[in-house]
């Protein structure tokens, strides 16, 4: 920190201006010899000695001045003067600098997107040289200069997520040196939407936190939400397409289906805040759908891809003892699933590799043979549900639970409970409701099963115990569900739970997934040994986590695939099926912070004006030439003197 005063670069020298005193010395105590000179009239010799005498002692003090001056010019210029430009000047400095790229930097500004305004601005008011540490959502780049940058800011390409802005802190701290000598200058460049979370900085001395928040001149955006089916039967299929708008209403916006490059149906829809469009299509038809809208606005969301392929149905395996089915019939139903049902004792151990969930209805005990098979079953990746009978071998069911790493069962309860609590966080209800119920007509049971630990319960009595635990795709209910000891049949609970239970039991694929969340998706197919699945377009191809069953091949995607589009799952060569990807529409919000109030953060529209403070911080007002010229100055004027002053 320093004053706006003059400075010198050099001040040690100014220790020379005591140099001073020999000029003065020398005019004080110079000895002069004078010499005789004959006169042959002494008439006017006091006159002439003292007119002399007064000329000479005027330019003996001329000349101790200009030497004097000339000196100390020359002295000062040595030790270099300069006055700084700004108060918190510091001639050592350090600049990192965060680049929103996320999508809604496509709004457009003054000068094209607020995205390529930025670019511009770095690029032509950043010196190519300085060093300077510049990062983005997706890339980072330390202590570089913007000669080196500047093709890769030229090719710079949106992100469909943004950086948190705690994480932006921390990073941009990372990439300062640890010399404490330098200021630190951290800048972050964004529009700063609306988040969920309020906009807080911790007051931080060691760092000069800068904002730069470009304004968008674009006050209306319609996207596409999402897709889904409303509506099959036989022969055709509807889909609602979800817009919402961001603006003043808009009638007859255009929403155009394609089927791969081909054009099958247009919409047009009025719409305020939302709105829907509806396409009917040909039921049983694979289709590599994109839809599109007409919109001015942000150009990320105008686009979005789904899928509707062959899918297989799911293969549903009832093991019975005395106990009724038809409950699970009338949920596991044809148009969805393969359902087959047998009693214990006529019941092909064949079958069960085949199925995707096996339901082991009510039986009394459970052989060890089943036993192993329903351990092979789970660890190829295959989904049981537990339904015990009223008087059960403990032990046996004790010995299944424990292979499969699952809660165990205590002791019978003869007390009649009531299901009070549903969990709607565990991945089972996943979306299953609409809204959370806390006040419905509870079923009952007459007798249950307490378990060794009521983690990763489902459903509840209202004394906490479980009646519903399920965890890695083994659940079990603690009692029967058989008329006599459970209502629970006739609860609108029943549907939603088995019927989600049998649909995750094969990850089949979505209409579309969303490019930064975490996607578990089956795909049908059978590896040799050394055989991997790809995803990729014409344009690039990832190699996802994957983990492999007999039958099934489950991908884990989440960063990956990075570009919305249609992609290949392969085999090699052979293409198994499509899966699309969007982006998530978060980035679509046109709403922005109030950064005005920010307590001790500067605060700019312009990264052009915070460049140049930054810079100025940096600068000096260099002195030294006219202190220069200064003793040029004297030096003429002592010149002048000697030679023409008598």
């Amino acid at each position: 920190m320093s004053t706006l005063g003059m400075q010198f670069k050099h001040p040690e020298l100014l220790y020379a201006l005591f140099l001073l005193i020999v000029p003065i010395l020398i005019h004080l105590f110079q000895l002069r010899r004078f010499q005789k000179v004959k006169f042959t009239n002494v008439k006017f010799l006091k006159a002439v000695k003292l007119q002399t005498r007064k000329s000479s002692q005027l330019k003996k003090w001329l000349t101790l001045l200009t030497r004097m001056l000339l000196l100390a010019s020359a002295i000062i210029a040595f030790a270099q003067p300069y006055i700084t430009n700004t108060e918190d000047f510091n001639e050592s400095q350090e600049t990192v600098l965060y680049l929103d790229n996320s999508y809604s930097m496509q709004a457009t500004g003054k000068n094209g997107s607020l995205l390529n305004e930025a670019i511009q601005d770095i690029i032509n008011n950043f010196p190519e040289d300085e060093k300077i540490s510049l990062f983005t959502n997706t890339q980072t780049f330390r202590n570089t200069s913007i000669k080196a940058l500047k093709n890769d800011l030229i090719q710079l390409e949106h992100s469909p997520t943004q950086l948190n802005y705690d994480a932006i802190i921390i990073k941009g701290k990372q990439l300062f040196s640890k010399d404490q000598s330098y200021t630190k200058n951290l800048v972050l460049v964004s529009d700063f939407q609306q988040k969920d979370k309020p906009l807080t900085f911790e007051n931080d001395s060691s760092i000069n936190l800068k904002l730069v928040q470009p304004k968008s001149s674009l006050i209306s955006n319609v996207s596409i939400d999402s897709v889904y089916v409303s509506n099959s039967n036989a022969e055709t299929l509807d889909l609602s397409v979800k817009l919402s708008n961001q603006g003043e209403a808009i009638e007859n916006i255009t929403v155009s289906l394609f089927n791969d490059a081909i054009l099958i149906a247009k919409n047009a829809v009025d719409i305020s805040e939302s709105s829907e469009a509806m396409f009917s299509i040909s039921n049983n038809t694979v289709i590599n759908g994109k839809l599109v809208v007409e919109d001015a606005g942000l150009q990320y969301d105008n686009s979005f891809y789904f899928n509707i392929n062959s899918n297989p149905k799911i293969k549903v395996l009832a093991i019975n003892e005395n106990a009724d089915d038809n409950f699970l019939k009338r949920i596991y139903t044809e148009d969805e699933f393969e359902y087959n049902s047998f009693n214990l004792n006529s019941l092909n151990f064949n079958l069960i590799p085949d199925q995707n969930l096996i339901v082991l209805n009510e039986l009394e005990a459970i052989s060890d043979a089943l036993i192993t098979a329903l351990i092979s079953f789970k660890n190829d990746g295959g989904y049981i549900l537990i339904i015990p009978s009223k008087e059960i071998n403990l032990n046996t069911y004790n010995q299944l639970f424990k292979n499969l790493s699952s809660n165990q069962f205590l002791v019978l309860n003869n007390q009649q409970k009531r299901i009070t609590t549903i969990n709607y966080n565990h991945p089972l209800l996943a979306n299953a409701f609409y809204s959370k119920v806390d006040n419905f007509q509870y079923p009952k049971v007459e007798f249950s099963y307490s378990f060794s630990s009521n983690s990763n319960s489902v459903l509840s009595f209202e004394d906490s115990n479980a009646f519903l635990v399920g965890y890695n795709g083994v659940y079990a209910f603690s009692s029967a569900l058989n008329d006599d000891s459970s209502n629970f049949k006739n609860s609108p609970l029943i549907v939603p739970t088995l019927y989600n239970l049998g649909k995750q039991s094969l990850k089949l694929s979505q209409l579309y997934y969303t490019i930064g969340q975490p996607n578990s998706i089956a795909v049908n197919a059978v590896l040799g040994q050394d055989d991997i699945l790809t995803l990729g377009n014409s344009e690039n191809s990832v190699i996802p986590l994957q983990k492999t069953y007999s039958k099934t091949v489950i991908l884990e995607t989440q960063e990956y695939p990075e570009n919305a589009g249609i992609y290949e799952v392969k085999n090699k060569s052979e293409v198994i099926q499509n899966l699309s990807f969007n982006y998530d529409r978060g980035e679509s919000n046109l709403s922005y912070l109030d950064l005005k109030n920010m307590p001790n953060i500067s605060v700019n529209e312009s990264l052009a004006t915070t460049i140049n403070d930054i810079k100025s911080s940096t600068t000096i007002n260099a002195l030294w030439k006219w202190f220069v010229i200064f003793a040029l100055v004297f030096l003429i004027i002592e010149v002048l003197l000697l030679k023409y002053l008598k």
